[in-house]
Formats: structure tokens, C-alpha cells, sequence
């Protein structure tokens, strides 16, 4: 626990740029107290509404709380809600100078209306289509010019229309070339594009559909695996190690929820991670807070396995937090007592 606790202590010199769609989380709070006479829905009475940084900007905003430099790179529209994204990231004192904007996109939105504490229905306001020639060609600048200046580079990659072959592609080689740390938090649809990388983060479900796709893309005929469900321990193992040596990946770590986490280190070794949450109000946002303390932690010169065991830790700490939340060093360090 005590070099654990160093690492993290060593969190406020990491430079991380943090890359993919961006997301603006909206929470309308109230409570219910009768049914609609127009149809046999609850009537909310709504006591206040609260912005929170998501997607990609929650992975930067997770840095930021644990004391790390961070920028972000991504997309949003020329809208009333890019504004209020833009605002709170400021607040928060993220570097936005990466954030390009197209006009005619709408900034994504995920409103969730609240009941008592509890989540009643989401809304989602996104396009998903991809982006210009031009915006691009920007992005790909910003990468070539910048890539130096930081420790690593995290991928979010939600299917918001951001992540694209070609980015992806230049993306890796340039963290390669320049010898930085790469992860991602991957979309099953382009897992055969995060070939190379340092370590992905999926969970169950990601790490299901990545098979079935694999399958269907592989030309090759190399990626061979008998199941495409992943019902016991055994069928995430065979699924992961292939995907590992399929992929050419340092690492793949597996969140499972309240059943913890798995890491596949290249070299054959296998760590079953078991959950410490004591509480669980939300998941939302969980798998942001475990990249960005993972990356943050390779950056302070963990190994992957002790990055997988404090990751866990702070996975177990937002979870037991009501919507969108983030962690803190002080925080992190009493989860270790």
C-alpha cells in the first residue's frame, strides 16, 4: 500500500491529452407526488438542474481532480449547450484550446431526470455522423504539432462520429514514435483498429460485441475463438488473451463490475482484481474514472498491475457517488488504509 500511495502522491506531474467525443451530462433533480391526468406517467416537480463535464470531458475532468495537466481534444456544435460545456470545463481550469467547432453539429447531451435520488428516464440529444474533411485535418494538425508535449494519450471513443481510421491510425503511430503511454476506453465497433496500443478498458459487454465483430472483420483468418457469449470466467479469458495477442496489446483490463476487474498482461499473466465498493448508488461514469486513473498512474511510473489495483480503488469510490463524479487524491489515499 505504500508505494500505491506514492504513485498516486506523484499524479500532479502527469501530462495527459485526452482525445474523443464529447459529452455535456445535464441532471434535472426533483421529486414525484401524483401521475399525470394526460397519461399514466409521474409528474416531476423539478427543484434544480446541474451541468456536468461527460464522456471525454468527464476522463479530463477525473484528471484534473487527482491533480493532473490535461487538455482535450475533441468536437462540439456552435450551440447554447457547447457553451455551457465549455463553462464548466473552464471552471475547472482543463485546457480547451483542442475543442474545434462545427457548426450544424449538435453538442451532445445526455439529460437524466432524477426522483428521490433515483433515476427516472435519459434523454440524449446527439449526431453521430463523422466528421468533415477539414475538421479532420485540424484534429490530425493538433496531434503532429502538440503529441511532445504530453505523457500519454487517452482514446474515448463513444461512436459519437470523433474516433475515425484515420485519426486512430495516426494517432498510435505518432504516441509510438514518440514513445508515449496510449489507452483506450474502446467502442466494439473499431477494435481492430487500437492495434498496438498500450492497454484498452472494456467491459463485459464491449469485450463481447469486440468478438463478434473481430470475427466478422478478420481477413486473415488468425483471430479464432469458439464462443461469441461470454457466460463464465473462462469464456472473458479465452475472449481477452486473443484479443491481446490478435491486437498486439501491452494489456487489456476487463471491468466486471461488482465481480472487479481482470487484467491481461502480455506476457501471459493473469490478475483477478476483486471490487472494493462498499456502496453502489451509480455506475455512471465508472469506466472514466478507471482509464484516467490507470493512464494517471502509468504515467507516475506504476506497473500495469499496480495502475489495475488503484483504478479499482477509485472505481469503488465513484460508484458510491450519486451521477457523473470524480475522485480525489485525498480520497484515494484513505480508500488504502
Amino acid at each position: 500500500m505504500i508505494k500505491l500511495k506514492k504513485i498516486i502522491q506523484k499524479f500532479n506531474q502527469a501530462k495527459i491529452l485526452v482525445m474523443g467525443d464529447l459529452i455535456l451530462d445535464e441532471y434535472i433533480w426533483g421529486s414525484v407526488e401524483r401521475i399525470s391526468p394526460e397519461a399514466p406517467v409521474p409528474v416531476l416537480w423539478a427543484h434544480k438542474r446541474t451541468f456536468v463535464p461527460g464522456g471525454t470531458a468527464n476522463v479530463a475532468n477525473n484528471i484534473r481532480a487527482l491533480g493532473g495537466k490535461v487538455a482535450l481534444l475533441g468536437v462540439t456544435g456552435k450551440d447554447a449547450n457547447a457553451k455551457i460545456l465549455l463553462g464548466e470545463l473552464k471552471k475547472r481550469k482543463i485546457n480547451t484550446r483542442g475543442i474545434f467547432i462545427e457548426p450544424g453539429r449538435h453538442t451532445t447531451v445526455k439529460t437524466r431526470i432524477l426522483a428521490g435520488g433515483q433515476q427516472v428516464v435519459r434523454v440524449d440529444w446527439e449526431h453521430t455522423h463523422d466528421l468533415s474533411k477539414k475538421l479532420n485535418s485540424g484534429i490530425l494538425k493538433y496531434i503532429e504539432k502538440n503529441i511532445k508535449s504530453f505523457d500519454a494519450v487517452i482514446v474515448e471513443d463513444y461512436g459519437k462520429g470523433v474516433i475515425n481510421v484515420a485519426l486512430l491510425e495516426k494517432l498510435i503511430f505518432l504516441a509510438k514514435a514518440h514513445k508515449k503511454i496510449i489507452t483506450v476506453d474502446p467502442k466494439e465497433d473499431n477494435f481492430q483498429y487500437y492495434r498496438g496500443v498500450t492497454a484498452i478498458t472494456p467491459n463485459r459487454k464491449e469485450l463481447e460485441n469486440a468478438i463478434r465483430n473481430l470475427k466478422i472483420k478478420d481477413t486473415t483468418n488468425r483471430f479464432r475463438i469458439d464462443t461469441d457469449r461470454l457466460f463464465t470466467a473462462r469464456d472473458i479469458d479465452s475472449a481477452a488473451r486473443q484479443i491481446l495477442k490478435y491486437l498486439n496489446l501491452d494489456s487489456i483490463l476487463v471491468t466486471l463490475g461488482e465481480q472487479g476487474m481482470k487484467l491481461f498482461q502480455k506476457d501471459g499473466r493473469l490478475t483477478d482484481i476483486p471490487t472494493v465498493a462498499q456502496e453502489v448508488f451509480d455506475v455512471s461514469g465508472a469506466g472514466d474514472t478507471v482509464i484516467s486513473v490507470f493512464t494517471l498512474a502509468l504515467c507516475a511510473g506504476a506497473s500495469k498491475l499496480e495502475a489495475a489495483h488503484i483504478a479499482n480503488f477509485a472505481a469503488g469510490i465513484v460508484v458510491g457517488k450519486l451521477g457523473t463524479a470524480v475522485t480525489t487524491v485525498k480520497e484515494l489515499l484513505l480508500s488504502l488504509h
